[in-house]
């Protein structure tokens, strides 16, 4: 297995599980349980709305297909450990393929990256092996875009002694060099990234992953320029936004506002989704997933689907939410359960449409 510091990028970087019996509360959403239900008049066609979904529960280890229009269930798409999947992070559909980044959280060796047939889910091989020396340790967030049409990967780290990096690699998987983080005088531990409406690479990183020194209300959106692969600036911290702890998944909406996953930073604080003007970094808004005071309901990652929904798979220690799947009306705020707590999905963390494209994750970009 991995180092404890390499275990923390799964068991707790993300929020740890709280003790309790209270019932979860949705505070200011509305929910409607709508599992398997057509909602919508006018659909997209029947292959842009297949939805991907990475389970991570260690009884899983799987990706998931769901009718991301209808919120059908499609059955599994990637088997249980398929070429031996152990933690399903970052997904891209990309030239007919389904790219996913295997963080083989309970093995020895580092990370990589698995190919799989878009259509049938079947093991095609391999873009970066655990055996490569650039392979990345603990990778989360992917995409592809850039100059050069290539795969940027979030790598988190392994200790604080051994910061994190955006590793790019070529459409044949070969290594092509890291972002360059001098520029930021902070520790570098990401998480998240997207491409911007600026051509900007947008990264969500943390503080010092190791639990006895990390900053835990820590939480940075940094911006890079894939061009010369440089640091550009800071555009958020959880000094300017508060609410801004420990980020990952982000995506922009269709005018420009960027979404980011937060996490609540005491017991009385909520799990939420901030809304920052996509010019500034200012907080324009907020979308609360669990109430101060309650069990656990909190996203990794999120992403926008048809009818410009928000789709956020939960996690948490509420049996009655996690592995719920939660379709939001970003402006209404008005939420619908996809797919109920617990079946099929446990731990459901990243997720991309086929139609998603694979450097802004918005919705109904290149296949």
């Amino acid at each position: 297995m991995k180092p404890l510091a390499s275990l923390i990028t799964r068991r707790c970087i993300l929020p740890c599980k709280p003790s309790g019996t209270h019932r979860h509360l949705l505070g200011l959403i509305s929910v409607a349980i709508l599992f398997g239900a057509g909602v919508l008049s006018a659909s997209p066609p029947a292959h842009a709305q297949q939805l991907f979904i990475g389970d991570t529960a260690s009884s899983a280890n799987l990706v998931q297909e769901f009718n991301g229009s209808s919120g059908a269930y499609r059955g599994v798409f990637v088997p249980s450990g398929s070429a031996g999947l152990d933690g399903p992070m970052g997904m891209i559909y990309t030239n007919g393929e389904l790219v996913v980044v295997n963080q083989n959280v309970h093995q020895s060796y580092n990370g990589e990256i698995f190919r799989f047939d878009g259509k049938t889910g079947t093991f095609i091989g391999k873009l970066v092996a655990y055996s490569d020396i650039n392979a990345p340790f603990a990778p989360r967030g992917i995409v592809r875009g850039g100059p050069d049409n290539a795969f940027y990967v979030a790598d988190l780290g392994s200790d604080c002694a051994s910061q994190g990096n955006i590793k790019v690699y070529n459409d044949a998987g070969a290594f092509a060099g890291n972002l360059d983080r001098s520029g930021f005088a902070s520790g570098f531990f990401p998480r998240g990234l997207v491409f911007g409406p600026d051509g900007l690479l947008y990264v969500s990183a943390i503080a010092c992953p190791t639990a006895d020194k990390r900053d835990l209300l820590a939480g940075y959106i940094l911006r890079f320029n894939a061009s010369t692969k440089a640091f550009v600036d800071v555009f958020a911290t959880n000094q300017t936004v508060p609410d801004l702890h420990r980020p990952e998944g982000l995506v922009f909406d269709k005018e420009g506002n960027l979404w980011i996953t937060s996490f609540r930073a005491s017991a009385s604080d909520s799990d939420k989704i901030p809304k920052l003007n996509g010019k500034t970094g200012a907080l324009l808004d907020k979308l609360v997933l669990s109430a101060p005071m309650t069990p656990r309901a909190y996203a990794q990652a999120i992403l926008f689907g048809p009818g410009g929904k928000l789709y956020i798979p939960i996690s948490g220690s509420d049996s009655s939410t996690a592995g719920q799947l939660r379709r939001c009306n970003v402006k209404t705020k008005v939420c619908d359960i996809v797919a109920p707590a617990g079946n099929p999905l446990q731990a459901p963390y990243y997720l991309i449409f086929k139609n998603s494209d694979p450097a802004t994750l918005g919705y109904g970009g290149n296949e």
